[in-house]
């Protein structure tokens, strides 16, 4: 079947998938359930139609490997562009920035510390399979947080960003550590790599400010987004932590007058620079939205749903899903107090823990149960924010029709007594 595919069908495919995927945007937003629910159902749906057709399955784990990479990229970009670095957000930024940094290293040490008293797991080992469990996904996250508050949605967005950057960080780290025979140097070369890369990165992003603003023409977005995706993949070759490059170009860009102070300001044209950055936000959020859906088309077009029929599946699946609302909830209320809802349950595993999973190389392996175990918290953790995000809406809608009814009784109500009687 796929040796006869012709362009025009492969255009045919591209097209309405992404028509498809649209509808799907819109489906959530009106509902509630997450788009990327809708696109891994899809690819289940695709593969096992084809499995039942006798059609054979071709092998796609490479496509999604450099899909999610990309992704991983254009999604944590998208989400630096939005970020503002106002000084009354400063109190925002910290307080997301230390729930992220306490949630994630609280949930994957005593997920991983569980998985080594009860299966007997080397503690290294736990570690890189539960910090992917306990990364928020911002994939998921940002395209369906726009019924919640300012304030909420904010909290969200830089939490689920700095989850991202922690999460990858601490999963390369762990996974130096448990390749490396000495231990006790890869921590000088962590934190050593880690700030070479927080210096390169500020010198890069001056650097591409300056220079893609004074570059006249439209042909230009796509060479930036080529370059960064350079930079990282560069970057990751001498083992630095590339996604920071990439944060901190995307927070500097969209931040431009925090940053190109005094003289510095006079080597920008703002109203280039202002052009740059509208443009580079429609284009990552375009591209990130083709490279997000067929991502999850394919990861759910390779997942085996027999695998959660297995009871050690869901057992471990349940054990790290109770780790990470518990752990969520008491981080939370230190930090937020008991306003914590939805956002308790706005904590869905997607993208980079898929991504961080396929990079756990096979000697390391601790089990193919695993992988079931990844669709299982990936599912049901998608289905809490659902169920969440919908109580969410018709708390909202009550609270429209409670508002009309008053202002609807008020009209009607005569304003005093006398008005009462004169009526009469």
């Amino acid at each position: 079947m796929f040796e006869t595919l012709t362009a025009y069908h492969l255009i045919i495919i591209f097209s309405v998938t992404i028509i498809i995927s649209y509808f799907f945007n819109l489906y959530a937003k009106r509902s509630g359930i997450p788009a990327v629910l809708l696109l891994i159902g899809l690819g289940i749906f695709i593969n096992y139609g084809l499995r039942f057709s006798g059609f054979p399955k071709p092998d796609l784990l490479p496509i999604l490997e450099v899909l999610g990479v990309v992704g991983l990229i254009l999604i944590v970009l998208e989400a630096a562009l939005d970020l503002q670095l106002l000084k009354e957000k400063i109190g925002l930024i910290i307080r997301s920035f230390l729930v992220a940094l306490i949630g994630l290293g609280g949930t994957a040490y005593l997920a991983a510390f569980a998985l080594n008293y009860l299966m007997g797991i080397d503690l290294l080992i736990g570690m890189l399979y539960t910090i992917p469990l306990s990364i928020l996904s911002s994939a998921i996250i940002l395209p369906s947080i726009s019924d919640l508050g300012e304030n909420k949605r904010e909290f969200m967005i830089y939490e689920s960003t700095f989850s991202d950057i922690i999460g990858i960080v601490g999963f390369y780290s762990v996974l130096t550590m448990a390749g490396s025979q000495t231990k006790g140097s890869v921590y000088g070369e962590v934190f050593g790599n880690l700030l070479i890369t927080i210096l390169l990165s500020v010198l890069l992003s001056y650097i591409l400010i300056y220079v893609f603003q004074k570059i006249k023409g439209h042909v230009k977005l796509f060479l930036l987004i080529a370059i960064l995706l350079l930079l990282y993949a560069v970057g990751k070759m001498f083992h630095l932590s590339s996604l920071i490059i990439i944060l901190i170009f995307g927070v500097i860009l969209n931040n431009y007058k925090v940053f190109f102070r005094g003289g510095l300001m006079s080597l920008l044209t703002e109203e280039r620079v202002k052009g740059v950055l509208d443009d580079m936000k429609v284009i990552t959020a375009e591209t990130a939205f083709v490279v997000r859906t067929f991502f999850f088309i394919i990861f759910g077009w390779s997942v085996f749903l027999g695998s959660l029929l297995n009871l050690k599946v869901i057992g471990i699946g349940l054990l790290i899903l109770v780790i990470i609302y518990v752990v969520r909830a008491v981080v939370l209320f230190a930090f937020n107090g008991r306003d914590i809802l939805p956002q308790l349950f706005l904590a869905p595993r997607g993208l980079i823990t898929i991504l961080l999973f396929f990079a756990i190389p096979e000697e390391l392996s601790a089990g193919k149960e695993f992988q079931g175990v990844l669709l299982f918290v990936i599912l049901i953790s998608c289905l809490f924010m659902t169920r969440s995000l919908i109580s969410h809406k018709n708390k909202l809608a009550k609270s429209e029709e409670s508002k009309d009814s008053v202002l609807l009784k008020n009209n009607f109500e005569p304003d005093s007594p006398e008005e009462e009687t004169e009526g009469g």
